[in-house]
């Protein structure tokens, strides 16, 4: 048997489907776990939009996708989130903001870095949950303001 007919046979679950350690519920994952997954969920529901949006050059989408996942954005965001979150959503939230996750990049202030993290755990979690519609529900919103400026 080939490699390639040895992977085929293998049942692989695709690449962007939520895919948790077994026995493990998503209240039990660590807000940095929820946060470092949420980061990349986010940057590619980012990308996407922005890919479907308009034929641009790589180093201008590049450029746009900062303005949505720098950490001041996130953070100002999350603000526009939280009058829309229940009270769940907002429990995540702050275990987010709360959770030691580092030292903040240079460029970032540690607050909005604080923010920026319990966005991404938040975003996290409803990825696992499978809330993929809250989950578009709220990234729209980062969309809707920015598309309401031009």
């Amino acid at each position: 048997m080939t490699e390639r007919e040895s992977l085929n046979e293998v049942s692989v679950a695709p690449v962007i489907s939520p895919e948790l350690p077994k026995d493990v519920p998503v209240n039990l994952l660590s807000p940095v776990v929820l946060a470092y997954i949420g980061d990349a969920v986010f940057e590619i529901y980012v990308r996407q939009r922005l890919v479907a949006g308009f034929n641009r050059k790589p180093h201008e989408l590049h450029r746009a996708a900062t303005g949505y996942v720098s950490a001041a954005a996130q953070a100002k965001l999350l603000q526009k989130w939280m009058p829309l979150l229940s009270e769940e959503e907002a429990d995540i939230v702050r275990r987010g903001r709360n959770t030691k996750s580092g030292q903040p990049p240079k460029n970032a202030d540690p607050a909005d870095y604080r923010h920026a993290t319990a966005l991404e755990c938040l975003v996290g979690h409803l990825y696992y949950s499978g809330a993929k519609e809250r989950l578009e529900q709220l990234i729209d919103i980062a969309f809707l303001d920015r598309s309401a400026k031009t």
